[in-house]
């Protein structure tokens, strides 16, 4: 634990700093709080039904969500949930997370996906519960490498429900107690459309049959994006493409990617009109749902360029023909039953991205892949029962 605790209070150095402060702000109502952390949008998006309902359920209890990230915690502070305020996650330093606690009365703690932080499991006087865990060959054997510290924090979880079964095996063999462990669930199956619709220009602008979205790209998968548009144009001229990087601080480079190759390009950002450009370039925050709801078709990015790709279970509830590379490391599980159920096109290039996005060229074959995804992603445990176990365990 001394090793955790030196390396940690070198990065803390480092993040109270930049934010310019060692605590949260308090908490704005008095009473017993239920912490719950997730580390940005992705994970806290997923957890917002399950939010919703436990809130609902136990109006005594107010809840604390951090994030590591502003945008996480600004999509919770959107939500509007009564009972419910967002905060910068602190430093998982001993007298700092102490101090959280007792600030904000905590009496449980929840954490998402991969969030295990030692200090937050060991001190919180109530149950500490992972929902959605995943724990990676590498996190495992991370972890191997400090077995007691493994087997004193894993072993200290009052409930886990993983989101495969890998997660949930190498989580056992780190200590998780037998009584601890849950049903196999993936948060993200929850996801339902926001029911958002596209402003009168968007869908004046893009048919969603003849659009196509390259979703959270990153370097390497936007090369291989624009020379596969590029190339799609010469047999479907009216095709269109919206490009949207994962970090949109990577617009300008993106779009000189896609001027170089001779495409005319409108920037979301910068307010330029869509209808005229052959690449609309989605660089703003918060406006995926948009892109889902205007494209038929759906490249997930992360899948070709080493990042382990991204989740395919938003873009299936919005009814998108879904496309991947071979790297889906981060949700092996649900790529695994896509490709069971012939419910995606893997591909490895460009060529092979343009011929997939030829094959789902027509509104049937959009459709009838769209509801093929949905049905193989169809959560294995419901809502409510999930809802259920984590309400008998909160104090």
């Amino acid at each position: 634990m001394w090793l955790y605790r030196l390396l940690v209070s070198i990065w803390a150095g480092v993040v109270l700093l930049r934010r310019g402060r060692a605590k949260m702000s308090p908490p704005k109502q008095a009473g017993p709080h239920v912490w719950v952390h997730g580390a940005s949008n992705g994970e806290l998006a997923s957890f917002k039904p399950l939010l919703s309902k436990l809130s609902q359920a136990r109006p005594d209890l107010c809840w604390l969500v951090t994030a590591n990230t502003p945008t996480g915690r600004d999509l919770v502070a959107g939500w509007g949930m009564p009972n419910v305020e967002a905060r910068l996650a602190p430093v998982d330093l001993s007298w700092i997370t102490s101090r959280v606690i007792r600030y904000w009365s905590v009496v449980a703690h929840v954490s998402l996906e991969a969030e295990i932080w030692p200090h937050r499991v060991l001190r919180c006087p109530g149950p500490v519960m992972l929902l959605g865990a995943r724990m990676s060959d590498g996190t495992a054997r991370g972890w191997g490498r400090v077995p007691g510290l493994a087997r004193r924090i894993v072993g200290s979880l009052t409930y886990v429900s993983a989101q495969d079964p890998g997660s949930a095996e190498r989580l056992a063999s780190l200590g998780m107690q037998p009584q601890a462990q849950g049903p196999v669930v993936d948060l993200k199956a929850f996801f339902k459309p926001s029911g958002r619709v596209p402003d009168a220009l968007l869908e004046q602008s893009f048919n969603r049959t003849q659009t196509w979205l390259a979703a959270s790209t990153h370097e390497g998968d936007e090369e291989i994006v624009l020379a596969a548009h590029k190339d799609l144009l010469t047999q479907a001229p009216r095709s269109r493409l919206i490009l949207a990087p994962r970090h949109p601080r990577r617009a300008p480079e993106v779009a000189d990617m896609a001027k170089k190759r001779g495409l005319t390009v409108a920037r979301r950002s910068l307010g330029e009109a869509p209808a005229s450009a052959q690449v609309y370039l989605a660089d703003t925050l918060g406006d995926m749902p948009l892109w889902y709801a205007l494209s038929g078709r759906v490249f997930i990015g992360g899948t070709l360029s080493d990042r382990g790709g991204h989740t395919p279970y938003e873009l299936a509830a919005y009814g998108c023909a879904l496309v991947h590379g071979p790297d889906v490391a981060n949700f092996r599980a649900a790529f695994v039953r896509l490709g069971a159920a012939g419910a995606a096109m893997q591909i490895n290039d460009a060529p092979g991205l343009k011929s997939a996005l030829l094959a789902l060229s027509t509104d049937e074959a959009q459709q009838r892949a769209g509801a093929l995804a949905q049905k193989a992603l169809r959560p294995t445990t419901d809502l409510d029962g999930l809802c259920g176990e984590v309400l008998a365990r909160l104090p």
